[in-house]
């Protein structure tokens, strides 16, 4: 992968007051980001991705999650996962879907995360310097409710017209307060029940 990688970049959140109260709970969330030179781009249609997915994605997934791991204070620490890409105008959304959405990007993170949940993803193709909002779910329990929620990434030179930007995101814990139960204690609701209860 030398050569394709322009830089790294990594951004930490960590939320301390919700409406000016103390969280139960202090959550740091990081997304650590690889810009990269599309190995596709200039090359027009192209009908067979897998060769590059196969050298590119799991350099990138290891780097990615180190990078995670070391920001956040360790494996044991990180709670919540998620993954994105951005692709430069030049490029397809294929492209971006092609590293992350496959094994080569997604088992090394999960396994190097300790992982079992599939993980949550966004994509985008946008001009640089554009936010993406990545989402983030519980790395084991992916109905656990109080995982849900995002960080976002924004890099001001990224991705150029011929790059991507690939994207790993964790966080140590839930949302801030929060209060809304669990999909697996909720009751069951249906349609029918409610408009008869009006």
């Amino acid at each position: 992968m030398s050569g394709l990688v322009r830089k790294v970049v990594t951004v930490v959140d960590e939320v301390l007051l919700e409406l000016g109260r103390p969280v139960a709970t202090p959550v740091r969330r990081a997304a650590a980001a690889a810009v990269i030179r599309n190995p596709w781009a200039g090359r027009g249609f192209v009908a067979d991705l897998q060769p590059e997915v196969e050298t590119v994605a799991p350099e990138l997934g290891l780097l990615l999650a180190g990078r995670l791991i070391e920001t956040l204070g360790g494996v044991d620490r990180i709670e919540g996962f998620g993954k994105a890409a951005v692709v430069g105008l030049d490029g397809e959304i294929e492209h971006g879907a092609a590293l992350i959405h496959t094994p080569y990007f997604g088992n090394v993170l999960r396994e190097l995360t300790e992982g079992t949940s599939i993980i949550v993803f966004s994509d985008d193709r946008l001009p640089a310097g554009e936010p993406l909002t990545v989402p983030l779910w519980h790395k084991t329990a992916a109905a656990t409710r109080s995982h849900y929620q995002t960080v976002q990434i924004r890099i001001p030179d990224a991705p150029r017209r011929d790059e991507l930007v690939v994207i790993a995101a964790a966080s140590c814990g839930p949302r801030p307060n929060a209060r809304i139960g669990d999909r697996r204690t909720d009751p069951a609701v249906r349609l029918a029940d409610l408009e008869n209860a009006r």
